[in-house]
């Protein structure tokens, strides 16, 4: 069999096919490779942020060479001692030609390490390239824990490098292990040759001097957790008493067990005894169990039975810490007595809050922004949003929305390549309207509307090439007009100004097309010296892409800046999973902020990353690893609009439910532990989700934008207290808290659903709409203080069950205290309210009534003194009956989609009923 094996000769053609095969295959992958690093970066440098893509690049160049020649020189040095212990064990005619000849086993060698050189330097520079910049960069915190002094920024940037290289090599030569375990076996080589014993033994020496690190470090770990044994919890999250006393002392312990086991099996390997190595592993798992045994009891028999007293230090850095790590420990606290009464003279001096009072909901308005503000089906609002504008010298809350393009809604006749790549381009302008005022039909009240945009702001710059749609890359300034907007038979169209995309000129239209697989966007003459590419136009790809170490924000929101250019922004969070003390949110992560704001030009598609917490040491780390990436000078018309971010208020409204505790045993016990209340939205309950308010706060003499959730008591609807977010001027990201009396009931939200629920007029109501064919939808329950007491507004909407069908409010339910009332519009039920509630109110209302029944009376003696005769309408039953033809030609266009037939239609009643006498 040797002698057939040495007579087998590879011919010299195979070896140069395989040769040159092999070659090609690498000339492949690293053309490939090197295609997308060099397209990527001429986009990212097209955006100025060439110097964050070839810092990210070099730093994983850097780890994979590294990785590479790490895993490669230990690979190498593996096979090759397990070669040489086969070449010293066995005789030259007992080995294959493949081990004992020299350029078949150094090749295999090589092979062998080039194959896990390769996985390594993938693992190294893909999960290394990070925690490696950080480590290199980071910034201190204010917070040293309070049992090993450590500054936080040894548990977020330090130790977790530690372990990821701990474990990678631990990993690493475990592999090992087993490939010599696998070697060595072979004619039970490990007990005779000493070549082998001592290449085992030098693997296990490794393996436990990394497996002591990894025990030594563990006790950092303590500080991370509630976990204080395999099947035990702690009430701290965080150190506790039984990691104190069991497992602390537990890291240095095996840690010092393992280095003797492993000295301990390197001895039976020299020995040749490989089956003796089984008792020291016994005796490190005997010490394991151990371990675990000591905290359970711990745990058990010394902490439980008094828990609170062994715990109580350890809750107090509990609570400090989680406070400081959700950025809740500078939360103003405030009491709010909620027995004060509703007065004319109340609502007046907080008019701007009641003036900005949400009727409206973003899910039933965007369907209808969606029908009525469209015209196309190639349009699309993607979300509302709320925000806050001063219009002719008043602050207004709006709705605002983006018309945005969807290509693949147009006609399949129109879905060509022109048309998808050089034609349409971008959307359209916005849509506004106020949160607080509806048409008479129940429709929004819009500020801007329409094709072209008209209304209360100017939009000057309207065309959106970026937004939250799935966009194309496209290409502009072709030979090819780009379609702009219609306009009945005709479109408009528009020319790309802007600079921001990528060129189209030389190397870069070869290697764009091949990018783009279109071979007819390298061969067009449509396309021209001017023409650009515009590439990742979805915003969130497109931030992604730039700065993929922060994490964003779902709902980016659109604005109208001062000059009527169009604006995204939106907000990026710097997370961590490791500070110490901290309760975690999600998962591992403990650590929250947002300190980054991101703007991106809905026109050009330019994006500015704002530094807006320049003090986070998080967000000083990555401006350490990339100078220049972030800025710290914000324009005022972009600064006036940032909004505090609702996921990371619900975040921390939830973490406070239990963190506002500061008696250690009330929060031990967790006694007053608060819950975001439920409400009934549309159909269903469900948690309220934080809204935003204008509104003048107790202590302040103007109305601000504020985002605010009300709290209940675990298990209890009533009212606790709630808490909001300030989001203008200097006070932005302020928290504030407002308690009530505990020994008052304050209405909670679904006190006040079930309310509605319980009132016989409102739900006899209520079911009739629902029992006439139609839908009828709860908005969003809206708790609003008003000085020292809170009311509650709910719009009521009807949904036709036709598909076509818009939903209307038309009816709004408002609740004071034991008052509730559902009127046609907010004015009507306000003034019920104070009419029940003000006795002031009350009575100027009657004199109101009085004076103008007086008047009545007195022209009527006027008429009759004058013998004036009223004159019947004419005509009235027939122009009725026109007004209904009309009505029933505009369900049928609104049934049809014909939308803009629909508008003229609805133009022809309105006149029709203006001229009625």
């Amino acid at each position: 069999m040797v002698d057939r094996m040495r007579q087998i000769k590879i011919p010299k053609h195979t070896k140069l096919w395989t040769i040159i095969g092999v070659v090609l295959l690498l000339l492949v992958v690293l053309g490939i490779t090197a295609f997308e690093f060099i397209t990527e970066y001429i986009w990212m440098d097209s955006l100025s942020f060439g110097g964050v893509y070839t810092k990210i690049l070099y730093t994983k160049l850097l780890l994979a060479v590294s990785g590479f020649v790490l895993f490669f020189i230990l690979t190498f040095i593996t096979a090759y001692f397990i070669r040489h212990s086969y070449m010293n064990h066995f005789s030259y005619l007992q080995l294959p030609p493949v081990v004992k000849e020299k350029k078949y086993g150094y090749s295999l060698m090589v092979l062998a390490s080039l194959v896990v050189g390769l996985i390594g330097s993938s693992i190294i520079q893909g999960v290394g390239w990070e925690p490696t910049l950080k480590l290199l960069n980071y910034a201190d915190f204010d917070q040293v824990d309070p049992y090993f002094n450590k500054n936080a920024s040894f548990y977020i940037f330090v130790l977790p490098f530690i372990e990821f290289i701990l474990y990678t090599l631990l990993n690493l030569f475990i592999f090992f292990a087993l490939a010599q375990a696998g070697a060595y076996s072979v004619f039970q080589v490990y007990r005779k040759s000493r070549p082998a014993q001592i290449h085992m033994a030098s693997t296990v020496i490794v393996i436990g001097l990394l497996v002591a690190a990894i025990h030594y470090i563990g006790k950092f770990s303590t500080m991370l957790t509630d976990q204080v044994s395999i099947a035990q919890k702690s009430v701290v999250h965080g150190l506790s008493y039984t990691d104190k006393i069991v497992n602390v002392p537990k890291a240095y312990i095996l840690a010092a067990v393992v280095l003797i086991v492993a000295i301990w099996i390197t001895y039976t390997l020299f020995k040749g005894q490989v089956h003796k190595a089984i008792t020291p592993l016994i005796v490190y798992i005997v010490f394991i169990v151990l371990g675990q045994v000591a905290a359970i009891a711990v745990q058990n028999f010394v902490v439980s039975p008094n828990e609170f007293s062994k715990e109580e230090p350890f809750l107090a850095h509990n609570l400090e810490l989680t406070r400081a790590a959700y950025d809740l420990d500078d939360v103003e606290e405030k009491e709010m007595d909620g027995a004060g009464d509703l007065t004319d003279d109340k609502v007046e001096e907080n008019q701007l809050t009641i003036d900005n009072v949400r009727l409206n909901d973003s899910r039933p308005l965007l369907d209808i922004y969606n029908q009525l503000q469209t015209f196309r089906t190639y349009y699309q609002f993607n979300g509302m949003d709320i925000d806050r504008y001063e219009i002719d010298g008043d602050y207004q809350q709006v709705f605002i929305g983006a018309r945005e393009l969807s290509t693949k809604d147009l006609p399949e006749q129109a879905q060509t390549w022109v048309n998808k790549n050089l034609r349409y381009t971008h959307g359209y302008g916005v849509a506004m309207s106020h949160v607080n005022k509806t048409t008479k039909e129940g429709q929004p009240e819009y500020m801007l509307q329409n094709i072209p945009v008209e209304g209360d702001l100017d939009v000057t710059q309207p065309q959106i090439y970026f937004g939250e749609e799935k966009y194309p890359n496209v290409i502009v300034n072709s030979e090819v007009e780009e379609f702009d907007y219609p306009t009945g038979d005709e479109n408009e169209t528009n020319e790309y100004e802007a600079d921001s995309g990528i060129p189209l000129q030389g190397l870069n239209k070869a290697l764009f097309a091949i990018k783009e697989k279109s071979f007819r966007m390298f061969v067009s003459d449509q396309l021209n010296k001017d023409s650009q590419l515009l590439q990742r136009r979805n915003i969130k790809d497109r931030v992604n892409a730039i700065a993929p170490f922060l994490t964003y924000d779902d709902d980016p929101y659109i604005v109208v800046r001062d000059d009527g250019s169009l604006v995204w922004l939106m907000d990026a969070y710097v997370n961590a999973e490791n500070y110490p003390y901290s309760e975690a949110h999600k998962g591992k992560q403990n650590y929250i902020r947002n300190s980054i704001k991101v703007a991106i030009d809905a026109y050009s598609g330019e994006v500015d990353f704002y530094n807006v917490q320049p003090d986070d040491p998080i967000a000083q780390t990555y401006d350490n690893m990339f100078p220049g990436l972030f800025e710290e000078d914000i324009p005022e018309d972009i600064q006036d609009h940032f909004r505090y971010p609702t996921d990371l208020f619900k975040i921390q409204t939830e973490m406070y439910g239990t963190y506002h505790m500061s008696d250690l045993e009330v929060f031990y016990n967790r006694e007053d532990f608060w819950d975001i209340p439920t409400e009934k939205y549309f159909d269903q309950d469900m948690e309220m989700e934080p809204y935003y308010i204008t509104m003048k706060l107790p202590e302040t003499e103007e109305e601000e934008f504020i985002l605010m959730s009300p709290y209940t008591p675990k298990n209890k609807q009533n009212m606790i207290a709630w808490m909001g977010a300030r989001n203008d001027g200097d006070h932005y990201g302020d928290l504030f808290l407002y308690r009530f009396p505990k020994q008052r009931n304050v209405y909670g939200p679904q006190q006040i659903e079930n309310r509605i629920n319980q009132d016989s007029n409102i739900s006899q109501q209520l079911n009739l709409w629902s029992q006439g064919g139609s839908d009828v939808l709860r908005g969003n329950l809206l708790v609003i203080p008003i000085g020292d007491t809170v009311m509650y507004v709910e719009p009521i909407y009807i949904e036709s069950s036709n598909e076509s069908s818009l939903p209307e409010v038309k009816q709004v339910v408002l609740a004071y205290k034991d008052q509730i009332v559902m009127e046609e519009t907010f004015e009507e039920g306000l003034e019920k309210i104070l009419s029940s509630v003000d006795p002031e109110f009350e009575e100027e209302d009657m004199d109101d009534e009085e004076d103008e029944k007086a008047e009545e009376e007195e022209t009527g003696d006027n008429e009759a003194e004058g013998d004036v005769e009223e004159e019947p309408i004419e005509s009235a039953e027939e122009q009725l009956q026109e007004i209904g033809a009309l009505f029933d030609d505009y369900q049928d266009a609104m049934s049809e989609g014909n939308y803009e037939e629909a508008g003229s239609i609805m133009e022809d009643i309105e006149d029709k009923l203006d001229d009625m006498p």
